[in-house]
C-alpha cells in the first residue's frame, strides 16, 4: 500500500514533459510569428508573445489547482460541471462578444474568455460518468440516445455561435463510445456518410447513385449470410436520399465562404480563371501557408529568420496557422519533431487509459486523447491543404489563453485520475 503522502509524486511525468515541450516550443513560434522585427519587449503586454507568457504562467496555477483537487471530485461532480459549462455556452448569446463572425467570447475587460474551450473537458467528464454508470449499456438504443444527447447539446450551442471548427471537435467522442461498446455500425455509417458527401459534390448525384447501388449489391451478393432484400433496398434509398440532401444543403444552406472553401478543396470550379481568382481571395491563407512551409526546406531558415513569417504574409499566423512558422523557421526537422511529440502524447494518454482500474477514468482518458487527435489532425491537415480550411487551433501551441487553459485542464484532470489509480493498489 502506497502512502497518501506519496500521491503528489506519482504523476505521469512523461505526459507532463510532453505537455511542457509543446507549450514551450509553441511559445517560441508565437514569438516568431508575432514580433515586428524590433527589440523584443517581454513586458509589453500588447504583443501576443508577452500575453502568451502570462497565459502560460496562469496555466501553471491551473495545473496546481487541478492536481490538488481530490480525483473523486471530478467523477462525483461531473454532472454539475457539465451543467455549468452549458450555462456558460448559453450565456454568450446574451452577454457575448462577436469576434471574426463568431459570438463565442465573454469580454472581461483586460481579456476575452471562450467557454467552448472549457466545455470540451466538461463534456468529457459527463460522457465518462454516464458510460461508467452500472445501468448504462451502449448496446441498447436508449442508452446510445442519452449519450448522444449529452454530446449534441454543447455541440449545437457552439454551432449556433457560428463556430463550426469547435463543433466538429465533438465528433471525437465517437472514438470513446466505440471503445466502450458502441456498435461498429455507427462508425461504418459515419464513414459512408463522408464518402457519399464527397462523391456527390465531386461527381454529382448520378455517379454517386450508381456507385451506391453497385457497392450495396456487391456487398449483398458476396455475403455468405445475405441481408434481406428489404434491408438492401432501404440502404440504397437512404444513400440516394442523402446524396440529394447533400446537394441541396450545399446549394442553399451552406454559407458562401464555406462553399468556396469546399470548392477549392475538391477542385469543383471548372473554369481555371475562376479557380485562380478564388485561390487569390478565399484561399489566400492556404496559399501563403503552403509557401511558408515549403520554403523552410529540410532544416529551416532559423529562429526569427523566416522571411514570410516576419513579413506577415500569413494572416493570424500566431493562431490557427502557427504550424507554418514551424515549417519555415525549423524546416522538416521541426515539423517532424512537433508531429512526433503530438503522436507520443496521444499514444501515451491511450496507453495510460488502458491501465486505468475504473471505467470512468478510462473513458475520460480516451476522450482526452480523441480531442487532442481531432484538433491536431484538422489543424495540420488544414494548414497543408489536405482538408478544407476550418478555424481550429493547434493544442497547446496556438496563441490564446482560453485554448491553452482549456487543454491544460482537460489533460491534467486525466493526469490526476491516473495518479489516483496508482495509489489504489
Amino acid at each position: 500500500m502506497l502512502r497518501k503522502t506519496d500521491r503528489h509524486f506519482k504523476f505521469d511525468w512523461i505526459t507532463i514533459i510532453l505537455f511542457f515541450l509543446l507549450v514551450g516550443f509553441g511559445w517560441l513560434n508565437i514569438l516568431s510569428a508575432s514580433h515586428t522585427g524590433e527589440t523584443l519587449d517581454y513586458f509589453n503586454f500588447q504583443d501576443p508573445y508577452s500575453k502568451q507568457l502570462i497565459f502560460i504562467m496562469l496555466s501553471v496555477v491551473l495545473i496546481i489547482i487541478t492536481l490538488s483537487i481530490d480525483a473523486k471530485f471530478y467523477e462525483r461532480f461531473s454532472s454539475i460541471i457539465y451543467m455549468v459549462a452549458l450555462l456558460s455556452l448559453v450565456g454568450v448569446f446574451i452577454f457575448g462578444k462577436t469576434i471574426n463572425g463568431a459570438t463565442s467570447w465573454y469580454n472581461l475587460g483586460v481579456m476575452t474568455f471562450q467557454p467552448s474551450e472549457f466545455a470540451k473537458a466538461a463534456t468529457a467528464l459527463a460522457v465518462a460518468k454516464y458510460i461508467s454508470d452500472l445501468n448504462t449499456d451502449l448496446k441498447y438504443f436508449k442508452d446510445q440516445l442519452k449519450v448522444f444527447i449529452i454530446i449534441a447539446i454543447p455541440a449545437i450551442l457552439i454551432l449556433l455561435q457560428n463556430d463550426t471548427g469547435s463543433t466538429l471537435v465533438y465528433a471525437a467522442f465517437f472514438f470513446v463510445l466505440y471503445r466502450e461498446g458502441l456498435p461498429t455500425i455507427y462508425l461504418i455509417s459515419a464513414l459512408l456518410v463522408i464518402i457519399i458527401a464527397i462523391l456527390t459534390l465531386k461527381f454529382g448525384i448520378i455517379i454517386t447513385t450508381i456507385t451506391a447501388v453497385v457497392s450495396v449489391l456487391a456487398y449483398h451478393f458476396t455475403r455468405r449470410k445475405k441481408p434481406s432484400i428489404i434491408q438492401t433496398t432501404l440502404i440504397i434509398l437512404a444513400a440516394i436520399l442523402f446524396s440529394f440532401a447533400i446537394r441541396y444543403a450545399y446549394n442553399t444552406i451552406i454559407p458562401a465562404h464555406q462553399k468556396d472553401r469546399i470548392s477549392i478543396w475538391l477542385r469543383l470550379e471548372k473554369d481555371p480563371s475562376e479557380l485562380r481568382k478564388m485561390r487569390q481571395t478565399v484561399a489566400y491563407n492556404l496559399n501563403e501557408s503552403e509557401k511558408a512551409i515549403s520554403s523552410g526546406g529540410f532544416s529551416g531558415k532559423g529562429f526569427l529568420e523566416g522571411t514570410r513569417t516576419t513579413g506577415k504574409f500569413v494572416p493570424e499566423q500566431h493562431t490557427d496557422y502557427i504550424f507554418t512558422t514551424v515549417g519555415e523557421e525549423w524546416g522538416f526537422i521541426g515539423t517532424f519533431g512537433v508531429v512526433l511529440i503530438f503522436v507520443l502524447l496521444i499514444i501515451r494518454i491511450l496507453h495510460l487509459s488502458e491501465l486505468q482500474k475504473s471505467q470512468f477514468s478510462r473513458a475520460y482518458g480516451y476522450a482526452v486523447a480523441s480531442i487532442f487527435f481531432i484538433h491536431f489532425m484538422i489543424n495540420i491537415g488544414m494548414v497543408m491543404g489536405l482538408i478544407p480550411t476550418i478555424g481550429i487551433p493547434l493544442p497547446l501551441f496556438s496563441y490564446g489563453g482560453s485554448g491553452l487553459w482549456g487543454f491544460t485542464i482537460l489533460l491534467f484532470i486525466f493526469i490526476k485520475l491516473d495518479s489516483n489509480k496508482i495509489n489504489e493498489w
